[in-house]
């Protein structure tokens, strides 16, 4: 969807050849764009006639099993994190879509099936390598720098190309996932139990739900196949011998149509969401927190499902909360972490001249839940909004920090092609 043409790619192999690149544009009167795992949407990273810092080829991840921590290069996929990790029974929590790139995620929050039990990605930083605006190298910790690690804990990609994040691991080994469908006509009721459900469930229960055309796998029902569906997903992160048990509180009083239960490593759990996005297709995404489920709003959702224009869309949503609002909100810059749902709908296409209608349709199904807003959005899905969307995002304490920040380590606003903070000498 972004056809867009830089003047230069500069492929980088080290935060050197960061550093010699972001110089270069400077002297030759460049814009800056940065590709780190090529995930978002937006399109953000691509730009006409900019110099794009390509971190794609910075990949490295080393482990250390002893202190459960790991390094990880500014252009890993998270499936890079995950390879590297899951051999030691350890995870970084993170987003769950294999390609994703870690950075983009993880400056800007990063939900994943491990949120509500040890919080989000971006709690997980403990120190990075970062070139600045300027081009200078430095080093970021609890010790050195420490309002910059603040601000990379979710204020986006506003203060330095990230280059080496230093993550702290959890143990993770094998979970138990479970999914049920239910035809629309059931959907209000299921809604009603996955909302009981959802707002009681233990630290490690994470329960989500979709609305999408339903495909045709065999435990689908053949009468569902290609129509509107709703489908609830639970992974227990516990004994994976006690999944079905602790499932069964949902799916005992939703009971689905079709189901499928399995267990799972962590690495082909945060797998399985890949086919589902591929490369090359059209999306456009919209996203809102919301106050509650009720029934009201779940009859809008259920509306905007029905009225879904390509059958590669979707609408996502989940109870968040957990260790999510156990981190202490002083200690990064990532807003609402008080939010207590997420929804999001995502239209995927791929006949240009569909466009319009998708778009539209995403737009619409986000409107339509006005009324049950919570407030602000999810940082990583602010994408291409006016500035005044951004200060609403963090609210007016947190903004006017972030926008000391960044004038202090961006002042001219090279690295704007984002969630954009505007620095004081720049407004």
């Amino acid at each position: 969807m972004h056809d867009r043409r830089p003047a230069l790619i500069a492929r980088c192999l080290t935060a050197a050849d960061v550093s010699a690149s972001v110089r270069y544009a400077g002297t030759a009167g460049l814009p800056v764009t940065v590709r780190g795992g090529g995930h978002n949407v937006a399109g953000t990273a691509v730009a006409d006639d900019a110099l794009m810092i390509d971190l794609s080829l910075m990949r490295a991840v080393t482990v250390e099993p002893d202190t459960e921590v790991a390094e990880a290069e500014g252009g890993c996929l998270l499936a890079d994190v995950d390879a590297a990790t899951t051999p030691h029974g350890l995870a970084c929590p993170a987003g769950v879509v294999s390609h994703t790139g870690l950075a983009g995620l993880a400056l800007g929050g990063g939900y994943g099936w491990l949120a509500r039990k040890w919080g989000l990605t971006c709690d997980h930083i403990l120190a990075a390598e970062v070139v600045l605006a300027d081009g200078t190298i430095v080093q970021t910790s609890s010790e050195e720098k420490p309002e910059l690690l603040w601000g990379l804990r979710g204020g986006g990609g506003n203060f330095g190309i990230v280059t080496r994040f230093r993550l702290r691991l959890r143990r993770v080994a094998t979970v138990h996932h479970q999914v049920g469908v239910y035809p629309i006509a059931e959907a209000a009721r299921a809604l009603a139990e996955y909302r009981s459900f959802a707002e009681n469930q233990p630290a490690d229960m994470h329960a989500v739900g979709c609305m999408k055309i339903a495909g045709t796998q065999d435990w689908i029902p053949s009468f569902l196949r290609g129509k509107p569906a709703l489908f609830l997903t639970t992974v227990w992160l516990g004994a994976p011998e006690h999944g079905s048990h602790a499932a069964s509180g949902l799916f005992s009083k939703a009971v689905p149509a079709g189901s499928l239960s399995r267990q799972l490593t962590y690495a082909e759990l945060q797998a399985l969401g890949d086919h589902g996005e591929p490369h090359g297709n059209r999306y456009f995404t919209k996203s809102c927190y919301l106050e509650d489920i009720s029934p009201e709003a779940a009859a809008a959702f259920l509306l905007a499902v029905q009225d879904v224009k390509s059958p590669l869309s979707s609408i996502d949503f989940e109870y968040l909360r957990g260790e999510i609002t156990g981190v202490p909100d002083a200690e990064s810059a990532f807003p609402r972490r008080e939010a207590p749902y997420i929804y999001t709908a995502s239209a995927q296409w791929t006949n240009p001249a569909h466009d319009a209608e998708n778009i539209a349709w995403t737009r619409r199904s986000v409107q339509v839940l006005e009324s049950w807003h919570f407030g602000g959005a999810y940082v990583n899905y602010v994408q291409n909004e006016p500035a005044a969307k951004v200060r609403e995002v963090y609210r007016e304490d947190r903004y006017r920090k972030l926008v000391a920040l960044k004038s202090r380590y961006d002042p001219a606003n090279v690295l704007r092609s984002n969630q954009n903070i505007v620095p004081t000498r720049a407004e």
